[in-house]
């Protein structure tokens, strides 16, 4: 079983090989953007580590916790998907065994506590295109389990989405794309950047669609789909046109926010799934 000293060290190595890979649109050690910089993402990792890993926790509490630690850090909302996604995941490492039969257990069993908490965490964080809801407003106590709110949100949220399908993007999509990243030989931070582009080109990233709409969000997806054949081909060596695709979207206000957050956790799971909380570039 995996120890909450190993499980935190996973979150802090997966959230640093993701902000040093040149995602298109997206914050990172090669450009900052959408007024933050990398600088805010790495402090908000080693502030928020704790209470993800935190032994016994429940989910609701580690979304709650690593929230509220990440705002205390750098007075913004840094994290918020990230955390969402990785407190189940670590939650499902703490039970031991394969991770995505644990995980299954872990979401059946969110009940309204962790609704509430993390209700509570999203309106702190109050991230762009949050917006009222007639149903499960986050402003509001909330009335159902964490696993039917989030059910309900899925076809709009592809975070929520996660919890309802036993996160079948991060261990279909996200894993089988590092899977070939590694087998191609793409080492940190390139094995990111396939796994971003991988999301980013398959499904519309619901950040982008709440704050900006469902045309820019489909010009995205056909952009990185065309990005992602050319990485591939190349096999990641195109670090100019990444960084002129990510100067595009940063002037166009794009920001593919979902599917970094998929990204991290992706990292995150793979860790968790074998063990290795450091790996290559987690010196």
């Amino acid at each position: 079983m995996i120890s909450a000293a190993e499980v935190a060290a996973a979150f802090r190595a997966a959230c640093r090989e993701e902000i040093e890979a040149p995602k298109p649109g997206n914050v990172h050690v090669f450009a900052d953007g959408h007024n933050m910089e990398a600088a805010h993402f790495l402090t908000s990792a080693e502030a928020s580590a704790g209470p993800i890993a935190a032994p016994g926790a429940s989910v609701g509490a580690r979304v709650l916790g690593a929230v509220a630690a990440s705002f205390d850090a750098v007075g913004m909302n840094t994290n918020l998907g990230i955390v969402l996604l990785c407190a189940p995941l670590a939650a499902a490492a703490e039970r031991g065994g394969a991770l995505r039969p644990a995980l299954a257990h872990v979401l059946a069993d969110l009940d309204r506590n962790d609704a509430d908490q993390v209700f509570r965490a999203i309106a702190l964080a109050n991230p762009g295109g949050l917006g009222a809801a007639a149903r499960h407003d986050v402003h509001a106590p909330a009335e159902t389990t964490l696993l039917e709110a989030m059910r309900e949100a899925a076809p709009r949220d592809r975070i929520a989405y996660q919890y309802a399908s036993d996160f079948d993007d991060i261990f279909a999509t996200g894993l089988f794309a590092l899977a070939e990243a590694d087998r191609c030989g793409l080492g940190a931070p390139l094995r990111a950047v396939a796994v971003y582009l991988a999301f980013l080109g398959r499904f519309v990233d619901t950040h982008i669609f709440r704050k900006c709409g469902a045309g820019a969000a489909a010009a995205v997806q056909r952009e990185a789909s065309e990005m992602l054949l050319l990485f591939q081909s190349r096999r990641g060596d195109c670090l100019p046109e990444l960084l002129a695709f990510d100067a595009s979207l940063k002037a166009r206000g794009l920001n593919p926010g979902t599917s970094a957050d998929l990204t991290v956790a992706t990292l995150f799971a793979d860790r968790l799934r074998n063990g290795l909380p450091s790996r290559r570039n987690d010196d």
